[in-house]
């Protein structure tokens, strides 16, 4: 099974907010879901980036891939260089 974290979309419309969640690579972006490890929103000034460093590394460890987008998020947050 092939694990990503991967951002999943919520909010209204035109009003996006997003969870950074572990999920099978086969699942719809907005699916199901494995865990969720943090929140993202960018609509705030300065953007706000929330994210659990354990789970992330722990399942960064465990061989989960993020996304470009997602992967751009960690580093910006500090959890990965």
């Amino acid at each position: 099974m092939a694990v990503r974290i991967r951002l999943k979309r919520m909010g209204a419309k035109k009003q996006p907010s997003y969870r950074i969640v572990v999920a099978d690579s086969r699942s719809p972006r907005d699916g199901r879901f494995i865990e969720e490890i943090g929140y993202y929103n960018p609509r705030t000034e300065p953007s706000t980036i929330k994210v659990d460093a354990e789970k992330a590394k722990k399942w960064i460890a465990n061989g989960a891939q993020p996304t470009e987008t997602v992967r751009a998020l960690l580093k910006k947050s500090g959890v990965i260089e």
